[in-house]
């Protein structure tokens, strides 16, 4: 549902139609000429349209009622849809063109049809033309003011600021919005010198400048408590951010600083809105062995947001330890499995967190029916529907940092449970989620939030 072209023409009884403003969309152009194929008419400059238009509308010449190529029996009118002849192009006519005129001003504008061109299909049917008339009809309300008269300061006052305003209500040919009657919903026309508003940000933010940034990393670590296999693990993150801030084109900086002793970032990818970065930062990767040399920060990333939340950069680090180790033990004994849990929590990882809980799903087993376990510190929670236990560890570790759970499960076979193909026997694991989240205000009124997620895997070790 989409627009070819829009035209805002002033007329004058006596005198030659003036274009006031016109907009043309190439994407959308692009879409018309590959859905009519060989039917395709391109949208001509303004002055082949100008006095076509003028004559379908009967303002050319007022001594000429008649004019056979406009008033014959074989066209039936359907205003305010017209079809536009063009002058000097044989068979060739624009189709729906929307045209509505009040006083001495006519607003006209090309819907995109999204049907083939033969046969034309019926006018109600097409979803662009009633999006197309209410965009008209918005824009018409908005030119002429409250008194519904489009003349003097007040009509060149708002085709000022016209540009802004198509902007914001019709970005790239789409119509999301129609403008207030006799309020202008955009800001007066910019000074000569300052920034043009991109189309790909179409509208703006009033109000207090806020800055939301989010950190996500997850820990993904197979331990398998064995002298023979090597324990894996790696780290992956990514901050996303959300900016509300006023102006068509601000600059922010967000800084990634690294904690002592921290692990460079590598394989570092960065929204296309970041402006320039350091060579340093994007050539560092996983995949080269490390030297020593790689760039420790800090990570500065200047970009210029766009208005919906985004994903700022995403990356990848090595770390010489899991922030938790543990163990998983299952063991089958009759109809029932016998569960051993402990986990420890690295001694370089802050013990104050948000929450923090450990997942331990059973595939392939059927519904979990009876559950006889104990854990040395917070509480447990069943879902016998998912076949989950869910044992929630609260906002700190012990003393001790060491954590321990253990006892027996056992499933129906009459029901079904969940399933997963790699975990048939023994083959189990459990998610342990750390979560945690800080704020802090900038030295400007920027607010930052900061949210840290570590999300770990840990594969079974059987005897």
């Amino acid at each position: 549902m989409s627009i070819r072209a829009l035209w805002i023409i002033s007329h004058c009884k006596g005198e030659p139609g003036t274009v006031r403003f016109s907009k043309r969309y190439p994407t959308v152009e692009r879409r018309a000429r590959e859905m009519a194929g060989a039917k395709y008419v391109a949208v001509p400059e303004d002055a082949a349209v100008l006095h076509p238009l003028l004559t379908e509308l009967a303002l050319t010449d007022p001594e000429k009622p008649f004019v056979a190529a406009r008033d014959d029996c074989a066209r039936p009118q359907r205003s305010p849809a017209l079809e536009l002849r063009l002058e000097g192009r044989e068979g060739g006519a624009l189709w729906p063109l929307l045209a509505v005129t009040q006083g001495g001003l006519i607003l006209a504008c090309l819907p995109l049809v999204d049907a083939p061109p033969e046969p034309r299909p019926p006018l109600p049917s097409l979803a662009s033309v009633s999006q197309a008339l209410s965009l008209l009809a918005g824009l018409q309300a908005f030119l002429c003011g409250p008194g519904g008269k489009a003349e003097g300061d007040l009509l060149a006052s708002r085709l000022a600021i016209l540009p802004a305003v198509v902007l914001q209500v019709c970005p790239l040919g789409t119509p999301l919005d129609t403008p207030q009657a006799g309020l202008p919903p955009a800001p007066s026309p910019p000074a000569a010198g300052a920034q043009k508003q991109p189309a790909w940000k179409p509208g703006g933010h009033r109000g207090r400048a806020t800055v939301t940034v989010a950190l996500s990393e997850h820990v993904r670590s197979m331990q398998y408590g064995s002298r023979t296999k090597q324990d894996l693990w790696d780290v992956f993150g990514t901050v996303t951010c959300k900016c509300e801030l006023e102006g068509v084109l601000p600059n922010v900086t967000v800084t990634l600083s690294l904690p002592p002793n921290g692990s460079p970032l590598q394989d570092v990818l960065v929204h296309p809105c970041v402006t320039s970065l350091d060579s340093s930062v994007l050539t560092a990767s996983s995949v080269d062995e490390g030297d020593g040399s790689a760039f420790s920060g800090p990570y500065k990333f200047p970009f210029s947001p766009p208005l919906e939340p985004f994903c700022l950069c995403s990356y990848t680090s090595q770390v010489p330890v899991p922030p938790i180790l543990g163990s998983y033990q299952l063991k089958e004994e009759e109809n029932q499995l016998k569960v051993t849990v402990s986990l420890k929590l690295h001694e370089s990882v802050k013990n104050s967190f948000e929450y923090c809980e450990a997942h331990l799903p059973f595939f392939n087993r059927g519904q979990l029916t009876n559950v006889d376990v104990r854990v040395s510190s917070g509480q447990l929670e069943v879902s016998r529907e998912k076949g989950l236990l869910v044992w929630v560890l609260g906002q700190k570790f012990p003393r001790s940092l060491e954590v321990s759970l253990g006892g027996t499960v056992s499933f129906s076979g009459q029901a079904q449970g969940p399933v997963e193909p790699l975990c048939t026997g023994l083959t189990a694991y459990i998610k342990v989620i750390v979560h945690t989240g800080f704020w802090f205000k900038t030295r400007r009124i920027f607010q930052v939030g900061c949210l840290y997620l570590i999300w770990c895997k840990i594969l079974t070790h059987n005897d």
